[in-house]
């Protein structure tokens, strides 16, 4: 949501987060403490164990109004044409192997995808050496990537903030990788 790390939000219907217990203790959430048991406070302390994450409360507040701000609608205008240029581009990479649905309607701003014969771990390190920011791993999707039969992928996410010259540096980036190991595999 463009906020700090380490901030986010409970939500939940009241009547259920009355019934709950925290599963962290600290700070203003508690009521009383026995020898026996600890009666909580009201909601919301009840799940505020130790102190704020003043900047991140600021920093997400900010991100709401931005987000507000900028629209819904703009957003996703912003998004869908900057996958579809990513996917446009990445399609062009005949020694890439890309993992996303056809329907590019149905598609969110992350793509995964391998350079064949290539390690996810190999292209992520040297992608990194280019300035160009991706994940390579599993993704907590073991299941998934036992029914690809591969151990792991590259992922590029992508959002609001990215530009067409992003996408034309990780190709760029993607092509350099390649061409280091295209003599190992080919």
């Amino acid at each position: 949501m463009l906020a700090p790390l380490g901030i986010g939000v409970l939500y939940g219907k009241k009547e259920l987060l009355n019934e709950m217990n925290p599963f962290l203790m600290g700070g203003d959430m508690i009521e009383y403490v026995y020898e026996d048991h600890t009666t909580f406070a009201p909601l919301p302390n009840k799940f505020e164990a130790g102190t704020q994450n003043v900047g991140g409360v600021i920093g997400l507040g900010a991100a709401i109004d931005y987000i507000e701000a900028l629209g819904y609608d703009k957003i996703q205008e912003i998004e869908k044409e900057i996958i579809s240029y990513a996917r446009q581009e990445l399609s062009k990479l005949d020694y890439l192997t890309l993992y996303l649905t056809k329907n590019e309607e149905n598609h969110s701003g992350v793509i995964s995808f391998n350079i064949n014969g290539v390690h996810p771990h190999d292209v992520a390190s040297i992608l990194d050496g280019e300035g160009v920011c991706i994940r390579s791993g599993n993704h907590c999707a073991q299941p998934l990537m036992r029914y690809l039969g591969i151990d792991s992928t590259c992922r590029a996410s992508f959002y609001i903030y990215n530009t067409k010259e992003d996408i034309d540096r990780l190709v760029k980036a993607l092509d350099k990788a390649h061409d280091m190991f295209k003599k190992y595999i080919e």
